[in-house]
């Protein structure tokens, strides 16, 4: 065992819960003299390659290497991809803060949103309007799924406007276009009055008076609210504005004069801005385009820890996150919140229909989460035939047709075909139990016999020092890594000849989670507590430059490495579990901020080839310089990335055994190698045009260039 793991439980953050992660044991340091405590200071040697266009050694390349990873941390669902615009629409739960307590082992609620049951029903979100009184109530529920209403009582006395308004997710975006309402809405016979005529339904200003669109709904003579039972009423508001901020609320009001005296229940309130792809109940629109455009191949969803739970019975339940909105109860989350579970199985699928990404799907293990002792709680070995069959439904509702059961369940939700599904992991980092020895065989073998197409992943491999897995040929190993850039540099390496130095031969690895975490440090050991000045909370240039070094290393290895996925990859601003993120983002969708790693990725997927070619150096060695060449079959196009993790620039050369008609070039660094974009300079480290560019190289088989200091770059043979 080569390899050991670093459990590491509580992360102390404003708003967090506690996190996982694991490390490998630091690299001995080398005379790398990387880019951060130590930076590359001596004059670096000039490096010539030779790059062969007409000789054989190619090989494929892996199509779906650069792909996005999803679980709903830091608000990255509910608030964050998911549309909906309304915070604590159903009333499903509420918030609450994980961590140690003076004299009791392990961890316990440190703070609840609910002061009497941790992550039970709050109102938190809504207000009154025009005095009324809001509370909760249990003897009017919606559904099994949904039994807390929101209860609005009207004064005898009231006057103008009376309603309730909602806050979003810490506020609005509100900007042209169509806004689709609904919301459910039961009134108390004794005191119903009868005399409604109309019901009111606005985006309006949190800061000013403004109100910028209204629709109404109209109630003719004799039709009133039911209090027999309750009714959904649904409602496009059509927008011409832009607000000039996110501090915007949504609001239903009465004309008092109607309604004083009367009591109304409210439940499942929704309001959806257009979506992703105008799907109903859908992606939200900018932060789906962000993670198309990056040109994401692959989608692992639904996690990551949330799919864990805090205990077995608050793990991500596929059932319960399919069909009616209403019938969707929602699970206490991981990250210290309540999930709505309107982003469910059936959400991620069709994001991945219409976002041309290939879906990997994870499924519950048989291991969940423990808060307070953190050791985590298994199925018993005798029991995992219950895990093995659920597993089993969730694949036939998502690849099943409609004479299957669960088949004709998902097309009775809208899906009528099948779903193409052909990689499925087993758990989520399950290195973190000392069960996976009898859980992962019994879950791989009842799948591979049920489902013998599909890609079957393995979360864990050498990683616990107890025990090592046995991946069966043609299946996957999961690895993640939150590291310093010096270890993603020093493993540029790491999967040349993995397959056969690890007895993997017929195995394939899928870097599941990765990022830069913090700067480098002399030891070399990962600080999860993220001291200032040492951990990273926004991706940056440094970060980027050893990012991409570790991803030449796998895009140079295709046999091996198949697919690759940044973690975490999107953060609610307002509430940070974990740093950095891919992308960050507020309610206002122009505050949506590209980081330096999504950059880089952008750039390595949208210029890639087909084929692997084999480049000869001629002339100095890697370090500074970082490089890799692919083809496209056919068409001659001839990409060489190369990465210089110096502050230096270095001379190279690149010879080609073809000649070639230009070389054109896209870049990615800044002058501050800690550079980072954020609101207000959300570009500051993006990628740009190369400019030195020769004027002639028509008939040319060789190209020279100053490669400049702290570099991502793409050259691109024509």
């Amino acid at each position: 065992m080569v390899s050991f793991w670093v459990l590491v439980a509580l992360l102390q953050l404003s708003t967090a819960t506690w996190a996982r992660s694991v490390t490998r044991a630091p690299a001995k340091r080398q005379s790398y003299d990387f880019i951060n405590i130590t930076q590359y200071n001596s004059t670096p040697s000039p490096v010539e390659v030779s790059v062969a266009l007409n000789a054989g050694g190619r090989n494929q390349t892996a199509p779906l290497l650069y792909g996005w990873m999803h679980e709903d941390i830091s608000h990255s669902g509910d608030g964050g991809i998911y549309g909906e615009a309304l915070v604590n629409r159903a009333f499903q739960g509420s918030g609450a803060t994980i961590g140690p307590l003076p004299g009791i082992p392990g961890s316990s609620v440190q703070y609840s949103e609910n002061p009497i049951l941790p992550w039970g029903p709050v109102i938190t979100g809504w207000r009154g309007i025009g005095g009324v009184n809001l509370s909760l109530t249990l003897l009017h529920p919606l559904s099994d799924a949904l039994p807390v209403a929101l209860q609005m009582d009207i004064p005898w006395d009231a006057s103008g406007e009376v309603g309730i308004l909602n806050e979003g997710w810490w506020g609005i975006d509100v900007r042209p276009g169509t806004y689709n309402a609904s919301f459910y809405i039961l009134s108390n016979k004794p005191r119903n009055n009868g005399t409604l005529s109309h019901i009111d339904v606005s985006l309006r200003s949190n800061l000013t008076d403004d109100v910028w669109c209204t629709s109404s709904m109209s109630f003719g003579e004799g039709q009133n609210i039911s209090s027999f039972e309750w009714k959904q009423y649904d409602v496009q508001l059509g927008n011409t504005v832009k607000a000039p901020n996110s501090n915007n609320t949504f609001a239903i009001t009465f004309d008092a004069s109607e309604v004083a005296g009367n009591t109304y229940y409210f439940s499942l309130v929704s309001l959806f801005p257009e979506t992703y792809m105008n799907r109903a109940n859908g992606i939200r629109k900018d932060l789906g385009e962000a993670i198309v455009g990056l040109g994401s191949k692959v989608l692992r969803f639904p996690g990551g820890n949330n799919i864990e739970g805090y205990s077995i019975d608050q793990r991500w339940k596929w059932n319960e996150t399919i069909g009616p909105l209403k019938n969707r109860k929602g699970r206490v989350g991981d990250w210290g919140y309540t999930n709505t579970n309107g982003l469910g199985l059936m959400e991620y699928l069709e994001f991945c229909e219409d976002g041309g990404i290939e879906p990997v799907l994870a499924v519950y293990a048989g291991f969940s989460l423990d808060i307070w002792g953190q050791d985590g709680v298994s199925f018993p070995e005798d029991r995992m035939g219950d895990v093995l069959q659920d597993i089993l439904n969730e694949l036939e509702y998502v690849t099943g047709d409609a004479s299957t059961q669960y088949g004709a369940l998902r097309a009775s939700h809208g899906h009528p075909e099948p779903f193409a599904l052909n990689y499925v992991e087993i758990g989520n980092e399950d290195f973190f139990s000392s069960t996976y020895p009898y859980r992962f065989p019994i879950l791989y073998n009842g799948i591979k016999q049920a489902y013998p197409n599909i890609t079957l992943i393995s979360t864990t491999f050498d990683e616990n020092a107890d025990y090592n897995i046995t991946i069966p040929a043609g299946g996957m190993w999961d690895t993640h890594h939150y590291e310093e850039p010096s270890y993603f540099i020093e493993h540029f390496d790491f999967f040349d000849n993995w397959q056969e130095s690890t007895g993997n031969a017929d195995v394939t690895v899928f870097v599941g989670e990765y990022s830069v975490f913090q700067v480098d440090t002399p030891d070399g050991v990962v600080n999860y507590s993220m001291p200032l000045g040492e951990h990273i909370f926004y991706p940056t240039l440094m970060a980027a430059i050893g990012e991409g070094v570790y991803l030449l290393g796998a895009e140079r290895n295709p046999n091996v490495v198949k697919m690759s996925a940044y973690a975490p990859s999107l953060v609610n601003l307002n509430w940070q579990n974990w740093t950095p993120d891919l992308v960050a983002f507020t309610a206002d969708h122009d505050q949506t901020v590209l980081s330096a790693s999504y950059y880089l990725q952008q750039l390595f997927a949208s210029y890639r080839g087909t084929q692997t070619l084999p480049v000869t150096t001629n002339q100095g060695d890697y370090n500074p310089l970082w490089w890799v060449a692919t083809a496209t079959e056919g068409d001659g196009q001839v990409y060489f990335k190369v990465i210089n993790s110096g502050n230096s620039s270095v001379p190279l050369t690149v010879d080609f055994d073809k000649g070639f008609n230009a070389v054109n070039g896209t870049i990615l660094t800044h002058s501050d190698i800690g550079a980072f974009n954020y609101i207000g300079n959300a570009t500051a480290v993006s990628s740009a045009p190369i400019t030195d560019l020769p004027a002639d190289s028509a008939g040319q088989t060789t190209f020279t260039w100053a490669v400049p200091p702290w570099s991502i770059n793409v050259r691109e043979k024509v």
